[in-house]
């Protein structure tokens, strides 16, 4: 296996229920190592621009809206099989179908509002990852 980067953004809902210390600790004691970490505040503008793959489908504009509404806290994590694992670690998009102890099914209220978004390749970790951090900025000698 190779070592793996993916994008965790803890949504607009983590941070509203105070859960950011909770989530990133499931992170870290599931081995993924922190790269670059900041808490923005995204405009409709910068959510559509991230949600563009998604443009076409019946709930863009609900999603884009949400991920606007509020602080957001995009993570780039690094670990073998990251995005794979990182996504086991999650659980299904919707919460009520999420494995237990998975972060959806421990935090999540909804489809909707799942908590964190995870990349779904390896590519678009990467692309993801440099949509909030350029490539320098990501710290890749942290223990």
């Amino acid at each position: 296996m190779s070592i793996e980067r993916t994008l965790a953004i803890l949504k607009p809902d983590c941070v509203r229920k105070n859960l950011i210390g909770d989530v990133i600790s499931r992170i870290q004691g599931a081995g993924f190592k922190v790269r670059a970490l900041k808490m923005v505040q995204l405009s409709l503008r910068e959510a559509e621009g991230f949600y563009v793959v998604h443009s076409e489908r019946p709930f863009f504009g609900e999603l884009t809206a949400f991920m606007s509404s509020g602080p957001c806290v995009p993570i780039v994590l690094e670990k073998e099989n990251a995005v794979l694992d990182f996504r086991a670690l999650i659980g299904a998009t919707n919460p009520a179908e999420a494995d237990e102890g998975t972060i959806r099914q421990a935090y999540a209220d909804s489809v909707g509002e799942n908590i964190v978004h995870g990349s779904d390749s390896v590519e678009n970790g990467r692309l993801e990852g440099n949509y909030f951090f350029p490539e320098h900025s990501i710290v890749n000698n942290t223990p």
